[in-house]
């Protein structure tokens, strides 16, 4: 029986910050018999640390590893061989990566080189197309096969895994522990004022991100045709539009949005803004991944800038609708839900009950072998998997 386990949890970008937080904090918690490095790759160098910061957070080591114009074979390479070095100096027991990235792809593969157990928190997402979401569909598929234990947000992508050959033994179903964030900044952070100026005669928002590798160019200049539609057509409705730092991504906002009306291009804001941009708004249009598992469970309805979502679950439950790149179906999907044709969103929570951090806790533990923690200092653990208590589809 192990006495303490040393567990080294690789970040590498915002939502990896965001979603491992919560577990980063529950592992640390006295009594629970881990030991936590936090290890950062730094491919968001600023909003990395920005995310880690507003949970109390900070890296113990950071590999650095973003160059200007570098491509994807090259960082994969380059981050590979540090986490490969660094887990050759620092033999953890376990090393735990959330998500599809590339940090997270060259996790596994570097500890499944030196033979250290890999666990994979959001395991299971599958969008049947390596396009779509690229790299990330792959990057997941592949990390699959490496990893030694499975931490899948749902039924759904547990069975993913069980069909590809995953053994269920190595898989539990836990939720998404962005829910965990998102819960922890609702009870955690004071109010926060919507961190954007206000346009006279405004009453709507609408809320925008849009970042994905496969949007960039083209697509993401139908989405900002779209958005100039919108504004022009609605005197008062007003689109906040936080602009991912990659180049890419913002030469094509300035280009096509710069100067118009009612149309608020601001910088990347902290995780706790960013909920309240979510409650704030009306609806949200966004490529991204996890405000498809935050702001159902806030009860704002989301047009998904994609033709394919590894995250079906709030496609089902009708928080998420899928509208691709398209102006034209963008504006009459935003128009019907702005007019009040569709009913309100009630929320829902189809990725989990706020409790995921506490049921990895406790597989770990009992992974390693670990004596079970003081009850008194469990208050509001439960182990249950999400479809016991939340009651999800199995």
């Amino acid at each position: 029986m192990a006495s303490s386990v040393t567990v080294a949890c690789v970040v590498g970008t915002r939502p990896e910050a965001v979603k491992m937080a919560p577990v980063i904090r529950r592992l640390r918690r006295p009594g629970s018999g881990f030991k936590v490095i936090v290890l950062a790759t730094g491919q968001h160098r600023e909003l990395l640390d920005r995310a880690l910061a507003d949970f109390g957070l900070r890296s113990d080591d950071d590999l650095g590893l973003m160059r200007p114009g570098q491509d994807l074979a090259t960082l994969t390479a380059r981050c590979l061989e540090a986490i490969g070095g660094w887990l050759g100096r620092a033999r953890p027991d376990l090393v735990v990566a959330q998500g599809d990235t590339t940090s997270v792809l060259s996790a596994a593969m570097a500890s499944h080189c030196h033979r250290i157990p890999f666990a994979h928190v959001e395991a299971g997402l599958r969008s049947g197309d390596p396009a779509e979401p690229f790299p990330e569909e792959s990057n997941r598929v592949l990390t699959a096969r490496l990893a030694d234990l499975h931490f899948a947000p749902t039924p759904w992508a547990r069975d993913n895994l069980i069909r590809e050959g995953i053994p269920a033994s190595r898989v539990r179903v836990v939720g998404n522990p962005v829910i965990d964030a998102l819960r922890w900044v609702e009870r955690s952070a004071p109010p926060t004022p919507i961190p954007t100026p206000t346009a006279p005669g405004t009453a709507r928002m609408i809320l925008l991100t849009s970042h994905r590798r496969e949007n960039q160019g083209a697509p993401l200049a139908r989405i900002c045709a779209a958005v100039r539609t919108l504004v022009a057509r609605d005197r008062g409705l007003l689109v906040v539009f936080p602009v991912h730092p990659s180049p890419g991504v913002r030469a094509v906002v300035d280009r096509e949005l710069g100067g118009i009306d009612r149309v608020a291009r601001i910088d990347p804001v902290g995780y706790p803004d960013f909920v309240a941009l979510m409650k704030a708004s009306r609806l949200i249009l966004s490529d991204s991944g996890g405000v498809q598992e935050e702001a159902p469970a806030l009860g704002r309805p989301v047009l998904v800038l994609r033709d394919r979502t590894e995250r079906p679950e709030a496609v089902s439950a009708g928080a998420c609708r899928l509208v691709g790149t398209d102006p034209d179906r963008i504006v009459a999907e935003a128009e019907a839900i702005l007019s009040g044709s569709v009913p309100p969103l009630a929320p829902i929570s189809p990725f989990g009950d706020g409790r995921a951090s506490d049921r990895i806790a406790r597989a770990l533990a009992d992974w390693f072998g670990l004596p079970a923690e003081d009850p008194s200092s469990a208050i509001g653990e439960d182990t249950r998997e999400p479809g016991e208590a939340a009651g999800l589809a199995a």
